[in-house]
């Protein structure tokens, strides 16, 4: 098997990057779910380092921490059924519950014991009378020396160097520890970073690029400068191709989008600096596919062939490349998920396709839905393309291929090659055109930043637990009985549990499932590699095995090993890269309804 990137390692990633900063605080679930006893020490031991060093307050909840991790810590608060059974020093947890008669076997890890602790696993430590309930532990609680120690250290006030300490380091902490340039700078660098190592974007856009700019550039080659028809088709399939690169980047930006709001809430950086690092990373690839895409279809199409009009016409697609890219990263931002965004992305590319004046002419759209032409991205920028075109001076004539289009129809050839589509003819539409495309690219990220300032956060969902509402009856029970809480049934449920009451005990009981044997052989399993689209990388390599039914197989090896690709891999879990080999169950190959039917899949 191929060592890859682990389940346990992407966690210690996530511990360390939110360990950065200032923070005081440091507030910690679970952390060790998925890891080795080994890490989970390094990981805590470096929490304790770090609190005893710069005084930051450290509140970890651990999963079954094994006794050397369980040591580390100064207090242990242990809660159960949202009542606080103990709060105080770890040293002295024993021989605070060995009052009230729990006594901690030699055998017994210390932090199991104390899980078990007001439960119905306690009965094991009982040597006299004692709690039961969770309250009733928290009622002993309060009338302990410890709580009283606990509660005189929180009420009584604090000293004048304490309260000098406090605010030193309150006043000092500053909200962010990056100026907004540096922030920016920064991230813009994280992003460049990241698309310089997406070499298969990068190739594709590319290919993309020169395919399409070849394929299209041979449809208009050398067009009629006379056709104005076939100029705004030109254009307009130069916009609509810049337009689609663009949203291809919403699924991106969603993503983006996700990694934001881990890190914005421990203030890693603020929103506008996120977000102009955000907008300044698609400059590359927008320059990229406009130059050559542009070039191939200013030049091939016949479009004037002046360096002016070639700047301008680049300038133009580089302007639109980049509104678009800042529309779909609003879109992104301010919709719930991806399927979302993506809906209303096509839709605003259809909105913007048919009311730019090209597939319906200004004239022809009705007055009710004008607006939508002039609020348009798209509609400026083909204007400006036709403008760029047909004011040039070599167009501004009256007499044209031996036409005098002054005398015939009152305008120059340029004008009368624009009225056909009623776009306006005169220069200045084109410096608008500049000024509206800059104008809309500023809104659009300003409208992003503003959603991911103000709306972006969503608040967890508030989950009430109602301690009154019993499962079942609990009359007639004595302090010493413990109650098996069970799930309510139905009367169709009840029915069916006093059938089988009737039944008599003696009958032998028979399995209601067929035992099922799992074998994979020869098992491989391949994904691109990314830095070599021609290649792939092999993370399981022929691995064979098999479970026995009423057996438990224990899958053991270091982190990263291939422990949870294999598991992903049998259970149907994997939807991309390549798998090969034979998975059989009970000797047959495993479908993939077998597999859903037969088994399941819980990763930690």
């Amino acid at each position: 098997m191929q060592r890859g990137v682990s389940g346990g390692e992407r966690k210690r990633v996530t511990t360390g990057e939110m360990s950065f900063g200032n923070k005081l605080v440091l507030l910690m679930d679970e952390i060790s779910t998925g890891l080795d006893s080994a890490t989970t020490f390094d990981i805590i031991s470096t929490q304790r380092s770090l609190a005893k060093a710069f005084g930051k307050t450290v509140v970890i909840s651990l999963l079954q921490p094994p006794p050397e991790v369980f040591a580390l810590f100064d207090d242990v608060i242990l809660l159960n059924d949202g009542f606080v059974m103990y709060h105080g020093p770890r040293t002295e947890v024993l021989s605070y519950f060995e009052g009230p008669g729990f006594n901690c076997p030699p055998h017994r890890d210390v932090a199991d014991f104390l899980v078990d602790l007001g439960t119905s696993k306690q009965y094991q430590y009982e040597i006299k009378d004692a709690p039961r309930s969770a309250s009733e532990f928290a009622t002993a609680f309060e009338c302990s020396e410890i709580y009283e120690r606990l509660r005189k250290a929180i009420h009584d006030s604090l000293n004048a160097s304490q309260y000098e300490d406090v605010s030193e380091r309150m006043n000092s902490m500053p909200e962010f520890n990056q100026s907004f340039w540096s922030s920016a700078a920064t991230l813009a660098r994280r992003q460049l970073t990241l698309f310089s190592r997406d070499r298969v974007l990068l190739s594709s856009r590319i290919v993309m690029s020169l395919a399409l700019g070849l394929l299209n550039a041979s449809t208009f080659y050398q067009l009629d400068e006379v056709d104005s028809q076939l100029v705004m088709d030109a254009g307009f399939v130069v916009v609509s191709f810049v337009i689609i690169g663009q949203s291809a980047q919403v699924p991106a930006f969603v993503a983006i989008r996700d990694v934001f709001k881990k890190q914005r809430r421990p203030n890693f950086f603020r929103t506008s600096s996120f977000v102009l690092a955000t907008s300044t990373s698609q400059i590359p690839l927008a320059v990229i596919e406009t130059l050559i895409f542009g070039s191939i279809i200013y030049w091939m199409c016949g479009f004037v062939a002046t360096a002016s009009g070639f700047l301008m016409f680049e300038l133009l697609l580089f302007l639109i490349s980049m509104v678009f890219g800042a529309w779909f990263f609003f879109l992104a931002v301010v919709c719930p998920d991806l399927n979302v965004a993506n809906a209303i992305s096509m839709l605003s590319d259809l909105l913007f396709s048919i009311y730019s004046g090209f597939v319906i002419t200004k004239g022809e759209i009705p007055g009710y839905l004008i607006w939508i032409y002039w609020i348009s991205p798209l509609t400026w920028g083909i204007r400006a393309v036709a403008v760029n075109q047909y004011t040039d001076s070599s167009f501004d004539v009256c007499t044209y291929r031996d036409v005098n289009y002054c005398e015939k129809f009152g305008m120059t050839m340029g004008e009368y090659s624009l009225s056909l589509f009623d776009v306006q003819t005169e220069r200045y539409w084109l410096w608008l055109g500049l000024g509206y495309l800059v104008a809309a690219y500023v809104l659009f990220m300003v409208m992003a930043w503003f959603v991911l300032e103000y709306w972006c956060f969503e608040n967890p969902p508030n989950l009430t637990l109602n301690s009154n509402s019993n499962v079942g009856t609990t009359e007639g029970l004595s302090k010493e009985d413990y109650v098996l809480a069970q799930t309510p049934k139905s009367n169709a449920s009840q029915l069916a549990l006093e059938v089988r009451v009737g039944i008599q005990d003696n009958q032998p009981h028979k399995h209601n499932f067929v035992p099922v044997t799992l074998a994979f052989k020869d098992l491989w399993y391949s994904v691109p590699d990314p830095t070599n689209a021609n290649s792939s990388i092999d993370l399981l390599k022929g691995v064979s095995g098999y479970a026995l039914p009423g057996t438990i197989t224990a899958l053991m090896g270091s982190s990263g090993a291939g422990k949870t690709t294999l598991v992903d891999v049998i259970a149907g879990r994997k939807t991309g890269g390549q798998i090969r080999g034979d998975i059989m169950l009970n000797g047959y190959p495993a479908t993939d309804l077998a597999i859903r039917r037969a088994t399941g899949c819980r990763r930690a």
